[in-house]
């Protein structure tokens, strides 16, 4: 009975307006819905009511209710993901412009999307390096994924020309290193230390297809549902946030045992 009526409680609150939400990074674009039907002011009152005096009697219910909604939306989420990597497995796991770290013919391929500027991305570096050490057979895809504003767009651009010069990985970890802004005269200063050709580095920075390379990432992210960085995928499944060693290694074995 509780259940019922938590779901009855929930169907009446998705009939109410609901304030706007700020757009995410990768949110899909949402169906028009049908009009819901109205209730009379004196209905309305009767229905808060007896909302009100069910809920000072077991305010478990409300519970009930919003963690109906979340289940929900998790399904959502997890089916959005798991279509958008059906439809773009070229583009996530074989696009031969995206640097490669591991294994290049590995069996494993994760994929991770990434801010050069977030500080959850930084703290991947140590954990992802030592992956591919332990992991001979896994290979980890870096998806450059500029959210965080301009800075980010200007290291994202400095990673993939580095991408051209052979060094991409160690422009990486030197960025997602060091503990200042990722400004132009810093990028400059760890490209040089690096031996790299800040002129050539610079001036392919501009170029129009890496522009492009990051506008398709950020539009495969949007397919995708994801929402921040970084983000993993392997095989069918997105895992949103920052993991841990041990956490990287389970999803390894996980793909393992489905191969």
């Amino acid at each position: 009975m509780k259940f019922l009526f938590a779901l009855a409680l929930l169907g009446l609150c998705l009939t109410a307006p609901a304030p706007a939400l700020a757009q995410p990074v990768a949110q899909a674009p949402v169906p028009a819905q049908t009009t819901a039907p109205s209730f009379s002011p004196a209905q309305r009152q009767e229905i808060i009511g007896i909302l009100r005096d069910a809920l000072r009697e077991d305010p478990t219910i409300l519970r009930d209710a919003l963690a109906a909604v979340e289940m929900a939306e998790q399904r959502d989420r997890e089916g959005q993901a798991r279509s958008g990597i059906a439809r773009n497995q070229e583009a996530l796991f074989r696009n031969s412009a995206d640097p490669v770290r591991g294994n290049p013919q590995g069996a494993i391929t994760l994929v991770e999307f990434f801010d050069a500027r977030c500080p959850y991305c930084k703290r991947m570096v140590p954990a992802l390096n030592e992956l591919v050490r332990r992991n001979r057979d896994v290979r980890v895809v870096f998806k450059d994924l500029p959210i965080l504003g301009p800075n980010s767009t200007l290291a994202s651009q400095a990673l993939l020309a580095a991408h051209r010069q052979g060094k991409y990985h160690e422009y990486h970890d030197a960025l997602l290193t060091t503990r200042e802004d990722l400004t132009e005269p810093v990028l400059k200063r760890e490209a040089e230390k690096l031996g790299l050709n800040w002129a050539r580095l610079r001036a392919d920075m501009e170029d129009p297809a890496i522009r492009r390379q990051l506008d398709a990432n950020l539009a495969l992210a949007r397919q995708l549902g994801i929402e921040g960085t970084p983000a993993f995928i392997l095989g069918e499944q997105l895992v949103p946030g920052a993991l841990d060693l041990a956490g990287l290694e389970r999803m390894v074995v996980a793909a393992r045992q489905r191969r």
